[in-house]
């Protein structure tokens, strides 16, 4: 108890700091090397993407540069999660066996476009070495209205039996043994047929109170649970349904939901009837304890002390996983809320100093649309450099993968050979110093690269050395590649500037090529070396300035130091 009250002063006094301190120093201290950066992207109704539909090639066209554009902005941003919209409301936007197409592609519910939106979108995350997860909306299927719109195809209508109509919305049933079952199985068709990094379950939790759903009629006290304890075990039904179909496919795709951003009231601060565990029946904590999931994205739309000491206990019970505090930068919108910039800077900060494991933002179209300059505080100040996601050491199968082999950096470019291993990518490193440190952010120059080479040429940052490692699917890096420099290690600026001096040793000043900066120092040794009568008469044999005299061209001389050093 204590020890939680301490770092919840703790954290407010930092979120104090993030007020007086610059901006930069703070964030820039302490930037992990790894840490969930994830965004929502919406998909219903286009809100976030896509806003042309699909209905010829070059609408089609249009639709995948909105998301290109999209994703580049987030690139920049050294965002590495994209949690795609993928199941709306019992419609999906990727060709289903069991679900209809959602109108969001094309305008009309169940027109297929001619391309598959999610795996252009997987491929396009994949390029610029960002996970997609695919988020699945679990329990509300929207209006009635909206489910007879996909008509034979809705769930309404094959399985009538998990459907419940409260108030002209529909829901499924959480208490139906067969819901889970329906759930998961659009989770496996996912996992197998796409490439997807992770799957994520949204409103997977009971439906709030205002919409009096019930299934009373389903529960009985022979189950020896509580009412309360029997609806947590429905929802974690589900989660667990999901984890055993997923995970028996490929075990490297991570799970997780994004529950509640509180998980039941404090000693010391009341949730205030809005939280996981007593208010919607959700048990995350648990989920992660017994490894059901593999991360978590609560959504923590809150202020003060409705957040600050809920990203304590989510800290403090994540048994060993990464919790990425989602953060509503929706409220930035005067239309939505009055947050402040400096609002979400203090959260942004302690969600990093905690220690959690994350920053997830709700949603995409509020950061790259650089709401009160949320955009440039995250590109600038927050993730000033690439990060990687948490690695998956839960998972039985998560050895460390081999290293790669013969590395050469030469001429702008930088080539090794690969493990070998087709589900390997690979990340490379790059500093001053030798050997290269790779577990700091800043020397992360490019990740998840699946070739075996990458040009650096055009990068605003070039580095004497490099080292390259292989990263498995469950995110463990193998021990680095270092480079070995041709003759030993590469000469220092120093050792470059002696050869310069031994170069011109002897010559006049005249025939030195124009230097800036230490390299001046050359010159001006060579200046002071004169006595006042040599300089005198040296001035004396100019030839008289002339007027009008065209100016020549300065001579630009080239020296090959090789000979002078032992390159």
């Amino acid at each position: 108890m204590l020890k939680t009250l301490f770092n919840i002063t703790m954290m407010c006094v930092l979120s104090a700091l993030t007020m007086t301190l610059a901006a930069q120093e703070v964030w820039e201290a302490n930037v992990p090397k790894y840490e969930e950066r994830a965004v929502w992207l919406a998909t219903i109704g286009g809100i976030d993407w896509p806003r042309t539909k699909a209905t010829n090639p070059a609408t089609t066209e249009a639709q995948k540069e909105e998301l290109r554009r999209m994703l580049d902005q987030l690139q920049r941003a050294n965002i590495n999660v994209v949690i795609l919209q993928t199941r709306i409301r019992g419609s999906v936007i990727y060709p289903s066996d069991i679900e209809t197409w959602d109108e969001a592609i094309t305008g009309r519910a169940g027109r297929a476009p001619s391309y598959d939106p999610l795996q252009f979108a997987i491929d396009e995350c994949h390029q610029r070495g960002m996970e997609l997860h695919a988020w699945m909306v679990c329990i509300p299927l929207g209006t009635a209205s909206r489910q007879r719109s996909y008509g034979a195809q809705s769930v309404t209508r094959h399985h009538p039996s998990l459907c419940k109509t409260v108030g002209g919305e529909v829901f499924m049933i959480p208490g139906r043994a067969e819901t889970a079952d329906y759930i998961a199985s659009i989770a496996r068709e996912i996992a197998t047929r796409y490439d997807v990094d992770g799957i994520s379950l949204d409103y997977i939790r009971y439906p709030e109170s205002q919409y009096r759903f019930s299934d009373d009629n389903l529960y009985t006290t022979s189950t020896g649970m509580t009412k309360a304890e029997w609806r947590r075990e429905n929802i974690t039904r589900i989660v667990r349904r999901v984890h055993d179909e997923v995970k028996a496919v490929k075990p490297w795709v991570k799970l997780s939901s994004s529950p509640i951003g509180k998980y039941r009231s404090l000693s010391r601060y009341a949730s205030g009837g809005w939280d996981c565990y007593d208010a919607v029946y959700q048990d995350p904590q648990a989920w992660l304890r017994d490894n059901l999931q593999d991360m978590l994205f609560p959504m923590m739309y809150f202020q003060g002390n409705q957040f600050y000491p809920f990203l304590i206990n989510w800290k403090e019970n994540n048994y060993g996983h990464p919790v990425a505090a989602g953060l509503g930068i929706y409220f930035l919108d005067p239309r939505e809320g009055r947050w402040q910039l400096d609002d979400v800077r203090a959260e942004m900060y302690a969600a990093r100093q905690s220690g959690a494991g994350g920053i997830a933002f709700y949603r995409s179209e509020y950061l790259t649309r650089n709401f009160k300059g949320i955009y440039d505080a995250v590109t600038n100040e927050l993730f000033t450099y690439p990060a990687l996601t948490t690695p998956m050491t839960w998972m039985e199968q998560a050895t460390q993968p081999a290293s790669p082999s013969n590395l050469v950096a030469k001429g702008g470019t930088i080539a090794w050979q690969g493990t070998g291993e087709a589900s390997v990518r690979y990340n490379v490193y790059g500093s001053n110093q030798y050997p290269v440190d790779t577990d700091k952010a800043e020397n992360l120059m490019a990740h998840h690269v699946a070739q075996t080479t990458i040009d650096i040429t055009d990068r605003t940052k070039t580095r004497r050395y490099y080292a390259v490692t292989a990263i498995n699917r469950y995110g463990i890096e193998s021990q680095p590649l270092q480079e070995v420099a041709r003759n030993g290690a590469r000469h220092t600026y120093d050792e470059v500037m002696t050869a310069v001096g031994r170069h011109y040793s002897g010559t006049s000043v005249a025939a030195m090529p124009a230097t800036t900066g230490k390299a001046s120092k050359v010159a001006k040794a060579t200046k002071a070396e004169k006595t006042p009568k040599a300089a005198k008469a040296e001035k004396a044999a100019k030839p008289a300035k002339q007027k009008n005299q065209p100016k020549q061209e300065q001579q630009i001389i080239t020296v090959d130091f090789s000979k002078y050093m032992d390159f």
